[in-house]
């Protein structure tokens, strides 16, 4: 059995990257985020994949990927807004209903279903900056084809 999440991973990046913007700037995306990162970012990382579907002739997994949004204000000023923006446009990019899956045949794979297993937003006031965040779990079931 073999592991697809990191092509799932760079299937999101090559999907976002340079499509996703506020107000009018690109918004970057990053699987490990630099330590000089400008905001917002969005930060792309696997978080599991377990085998489901088993049967004789087929390896067939759920990968779990995040996608998080990161803002960043000063104070009170800002809010959540820019982080559900920009989250709008993410889901839009990535869940639609007239495809049922990402294109992985190049390496090997089958993605047959992608679900949006909810997004978590959350607000950290920190001594710094106030940060706002959206979390995307999003899942993909996916066939071993070869």
């Amino acid at each position: 059995m073999k592991d697809p999440i990191k092509f799932i991973r760079k299937k999101i990046l090559d999907t976002c990257s340079g499509s996703v913007t506020l107000d009018g700037s690109n918004v970057l995306f990053y699987n490990r985020v630099p330590s000089n990162a400008n905001y917002p970012y969005v930060r792309v990382y696997g978080l599991s994949t377990s085998q489901i579907d088993d049967n004789q002739s087929k390896y067939n997994v759920e990968c779990i990927t995040r996608i998080e949004v990161v803002t960043r204000f000063l104070g009170d000023v800002g809010g959540d807004l820019d982080a559900n923006d920009i989250m709008t446009q993410i889901m839009n990019l990535l869940i639609t209903k007239n495809q049922s899956g990402f294109d992985l045949s190049a390496d090997n794979f089958n993605c047959y279903s992608v679900t949006n297993n909810g997004v978590t937003y959350l607000q950290d006031d920190l001594t710094d900056h106030t940060y706002f965040r959206a979390i995307l779990e999003l899942s993909n079931k996916v066939e071993q084809i070869s």
